[in-house]
């Protein structure tokens, strides 16, 4: 039996480093790529940010009103269908362990050039990440306030190093635009290609609702984490976007690969690059060290509906941590390691299914409202401009879907096609356990 044991400032904590991960200091290029225009770039990220928050406000209501264990699973499934739940998260479970694993190779790419050179290079690279996600495997195993713990002191280290980045938003500007960026699409087509990239580096807050079980008083502390959390990602986020326009310039962006880095080179010089690029591989220790902790109760609620072997719903009295769970996931991470394409590529692969996830995951609030309309009992937080701002987050998910399959049909693809898959391993997993 799972016992709470996370504040609202714990889960504040995961809230941020669940979204800032690797995106921030890599996708801005991505973006600028596809934006082609400063306005569109801010553009991007202003409405990715608001929608994101809309978002926040939608699950902070939906993890108060129901927190369980394996909440992204179980409120769809009881929303819906179990049938539908498992696929969603059956590609979930192989796409996150697969993007952690994109996240800790950005990471490592951060890091590599500092190490003694016999282990710089692709090899050094994924040892690391080896490394990494073995230490982490490691913390977690000792129990969730051990991952919490940990999850606070990374999160503190974060959001400290990302707001000495943002001081390049009102340091001197001494950046000379002399790059040309060829961009012959039309300004919507522009804005939603840059969606893609934008809505990929909000992600994760989400996986707050598999937490329900954890959390100590959720009608209170969910809320509080969720909605505080991502506004403090948001402002972040905006400040540190026009750091890089005015120190590094709108036009070199698309060609900078370590943004963040060259950000801290341009103000500090060499010594705060390598500083920078320490405290950035930091910052994706704590995105590894939050989705270990997030996705085995994935796993328990699926072990919960009989969908996997009991073993995966097995909790340690003590620590609190599903050891088989944990260990499943970090074996598919491992593997995973050796199978990943480009982070550009890992981000169509996540997102053609992720946004209907979440699309998916946001309805169930008006399931839940409309099944509550007689007699409804629940006291606690309630989303703003109901039906308005769910509406609208669940409209720009699926737009941005649309999006992805348009402009990266192939990764796509995939993903739809395991998608498919599920429904015939739900009945095939039904029958076996």
């Amino acid at each position: 039996m799972i016992q709470p044991k996370l504040s609202a400032f714990d889960l504040t904590m995961i809230v941020v480093s669940l979204v800032i991960g690797i995106g921030i200091f890599r996708t801005p290029a991505i973006v600028a790529q596809s934006a082609g225009d400063p306005t569109i770039f801010f553009g991007a990220w202003l409405t990715g940010g608001l929608v994101s928050l809309f978002g926040a406000l939608t699950f902070a209501e939906i993890g108060s009103r129901r927190p369980v264990a394996g909440g992204f699973y179980k409120l769809i499934s009881e929303a819906f269908h179990p049938v539908f739940a498992f696929m969603l998260n059956w590609v979930i479970v192989l796409t996150y362990g697969a993007g952690n694993v994109g996240v800790a190779l950005i990471g490592a790419e951060y890091i590599n050039p500092l190490l003694p050179a016999s282990l710089q290079g692709p090899t050094g690279i994924r040892a690391t990440v080896i490394i990494t996600v073995l230490l982490f495997y490691g913390i977690n195993l000792l129990g969730i306030r051990s991952g919490a713990r940990t999850q606070n002191l990374l999160s503190g280290l974060k959001i400290g190093m990302m707001g000495l980045l943002c001081l390049g938003a009102f340091a001197a500007t001494t950046v000379s635009e002399t790059p040309t960026l060829t961009h012959v699409a039309s300004p919507g087509t522009a804005f939603f290609a840059s969606l893609i990239a934008v809505f990929y580096t909000y992600g994760g807050y989400q996986q707050v609702l598999n937490f329900g079980a954890d959390v100590k008083n959720p009608h209170r502390n969910t809320p509080r984490g969720v909605i505080g959390g991502m506004l403090l990602v948001m402002a972040l986020y905006l400040t540190l976007n026009y750091a890089y326009v005015r120190q590094l310039g709108f036009l070199q962006l698309p060609n900078s690969k370590l943004v963040a880095a060259d950000l801290a080179r341009a103000l500090t010089g060499d010594v705060g690059y390598r500083l920078f690029s320490v405290a950035i591989f930091v910052s994706v220790l704590g995105y590894l060290n939050a989705s270990l902790l997030s996705l085995p109760r994935v796993y328990y609620a699926m072990a919960d509906d009989g969908i996997l072997p009991p073993i995966f719903k097995r909790v340690n009295e003590r620590t609190q941590t599903q050891e088989f769970a944990l260990t499943f996931l970090v074996v598919v991470m491992l593997l995973s390691l050796f199978f990943l394409g480009t982070f550009e590529k890992i981000v169509s692969y996540v997102m053609s299914i992720d946004t209907v996830a979440l699309a998916s995951a946001a309805a169930t609030l008006f399931v839940f409202r409309r099944r509550a309309r007689s007699g409804d009992t629940y006291t606690g937080y309630r989303v703003w401009l109901y039906p308005i701002l769910p509406a609208l987050f669940i409209g720009f998910l699926l737009v941005v879907s649309a999006n992805v399959i348009i402009t990266d049909p192939g990764p796509a693809a995939v993903g739809w096609g395991l998608f498919a898959s599920g429904f015939p391993l739900y009945y095939l997993l039904k029958r076996v356990f």
